[in-house]
């Protein structure tokens, strides 16, 4: 699997949320080397606190699917998975994870929390972190200086 074309495919998502106004964060679903679920942020326009990009991509792998089980499926995402993610894969049984930057806020793969690997699962998902690492951190990155300076702006008028 071409890991980094993945990645990139989920860095156009993540760039789509940012065109939008959402925290750039993007995510696809890969089963047999074909895409069967996209997604990126959309908290704030669906006034959803469960629309983050992974969850919107397993929907919509789900519904390709037409079963809720994604067993034998890839997600790539932008950003390592939070906790509501974290748990939402497991329970999908997402064969294999692979993300971009470290969460070091909210992360819980490695960063911040374990549950991705917490023992009391039955379900086991193969994880590999830093995918194009750099250029998904610098989208977060440069999102919010691109917000703080809307700020700064705003509060300077």
């Amino acid at each position: 699997m071409n890991h980094e074309y993945y990645m990139e495919l989920a860095l156009a998502q993540a760039k789509h949320a940012w065109d939008l106004d959402e925290i750039p964060v993007g995510a696809v679903v890969v089963y047999e080397q074909q895409i069967i679920g996209c997604g990126y942020n959309q908290t704030i326009s669906t006034n959803d606190p469960s629309a983050h990009a992974e969850i919107v991509a397993m929907r919509a792998a789900a519904r390709h699917l037409n079963n809720y089980r994604l067993t034998n499926c890839s997600l790539y995402v932008t950003l390592e998975p939070c906790c509501m993610c974290a748990m939402a894969l497991i329970h999908a049984r997402i064969k294999n994870l692979y993300f971009g930057a470290f969460d070091y806020k909210t992360g819980a793969c490695f960063s911040c929390f374990d549950l991705i690997f917490n023992k009391k699962h039955n379900h086991k998902i193969y994880v590999q972190g830093g995918i194009k690492q750099k250029e998904c951190a610098q989208l977060l990155s440069d999102f919010f200086m691109h917000k703080r300076m809307l700020k700064k702006t705003k509060n300077v008028r």
